[in-house]
């Protein structure tokens, strides 16, 4: 009986792991679901740019929440950070690109929030 539970829980996590790491690829991937227009004036991109207003509203900012890693956008510092398991990490600046393309800067202070990036 022990053999076999013992296998019953190795086989458990180590679905559990593939899970996790399917839900880490998947939210990599639909991060930015643009391509293109790279150099200024960064024009020429195909795909959708965030919609905003489908994110949920935090007191910072944006979070666009992932099946593993949520992504936080905060509206006054223009920092992107990453949270997994409730542990944050300051990622980077929102960047030029995204500025042009994405447009946070505006969705920000539609949505009331203090810009000073």
């Amino acid at each position: 009986m022990k053999v076999l539970t013992l296998k019953a829980l190795a086989l458990f996590g180590a679905l559990m792991l593939v899970m996790i790491a399917l839900g880490v690829i998947a939210d990599i991937r639909g991060f930015d679901e643009t391509r293109g227009g790279y150099e200024p004036p960064y024009t020429g991109y195909t795909g959708e740019p965030i919609d905003w207003d489908r994110l949920d509203r935090g007191p910072a900012g944006f979070v666009k929440r992932g099946y593993v890693i949520d992504v936080l956008v905060n509206c006054e510092t223009g920092m992107i950070s990453l949270s997994v398991f409730g542990l944050e990490w300051q990622w980077r600046q929102v960047s030029p690109r995204a500025l042009a393309v994405h447009q946070p800067r505006e969705a920000c202070q539609q949505a009331g929030y203090v810009t000073r990036f």
